[in-house]
């Protein structure tokens, strides 16, 4: 998979990966917080198969495969272990990377993920297969895939194949969430389309929602980002740059 990439910044540590979300592009998930991490370390932002500038395959679009592909592009770059931020369907799969790349993984975070269907609002996907292509133009994230796509003919293809996606989300079990290696910071809008209970549900699985001045602060953190929806958090970069920052930076 000739996986396209940019790099920003510089850094002798571990590089920061960026993965985007369904339908989306580096610019419309990182155009407003890439240059605020490359400040101060090296970013490697990928687009997946059959978005922006990446060409699509013979093949379905699975969280699976799109860590195999991160992993395989870490190998061309001679990047042994990266950290790794993700939002949306960027943080299923930077969340794959964790528990099944651990190895390649420093510290995970994970904007908007929810490790099982029950995460999500109930009825929330309800209608997706009822979403047509046409729905969808004039959107930020038609509009980038117009202007990066190496065939902009193929917008249709690739929201007939998210569908199968989304019909078919990823799935983890809790004890895979709490053997997770990664030290992890979950981030989640209050008007997110994961439930806050899920979140500190996987906040606690890793650790977290204890007593810190008496425990110890855990190796995870939860951020909840308030009068933000799911769509919105790209634009909390004043925010959540600091807070990435600091939590890479952590000892």
């Amino acid at each position: 998979m000739d996986i396209y990439h940019e790099e920003h910044g510089s850094g002798e540590d571990r590089p920061l990966v960026l993965i985007h979300g369904a339908l989306s592009g580096i610019g419309t998930s990182f155009g407003a917080i890439l240059p605020l991490l490359a400040k101060t370390r090296r970013v490697i932002a990928v687009e997946l198969q059959a978005h922006g500038h990446t060409p699509d395959l013979d093949r379905p679009l699975t969280v699976e495969y799109f860590a195999a592909d991160v992993v395989e592009l870490l190998d061309r770059l001679g990047v042994a272990r990266a950290d790794v931020f993700g939002w949306s369907m960027g943080a299923a799969v930077a969340l794959r990377l964790g528990t099944d790349h651990a190895a390649r993984v420093g510290r995970l975070v994970l904007a908007s993920v929810s490790f099982d269907d029950a995460g999500l609002h109930p009825g929330l996907l309800d209608g997706i297969q009822d979403l047509r292509p046409e729905h969808l133009h004039g959107s930020e994230f038609h509009e980038e895939y117009l202007r990066t796509a190496p065939d902009p003919a193929g917008w249709a293809n690739l929201v007939t194949k998210m569908k199968v996606l989304d019909a078919n989300l990823p799935q983890w079990t809790p004890e895979q969430i709490a053997a997770l290696a990664a030290p992890t910071m979950i981030v989640l809008a209050d008007a997110d389309i994961v439930q806050p209970e899920h979140a500190v549900r996987m906040f606690r699985l890793l650790g977290g929602a204890v007593p810190g001045d008496l425990a110890g602060l855990p190796a995870c953190r939860l951020a909840v980002l308030p009068g933000t929806t799911h769509t919105s958090i790209p634009q909390r970069a004043d925010w959540l740059a600091p807070m990435i920052d600091e939590f890479l930076d952590e000892v």
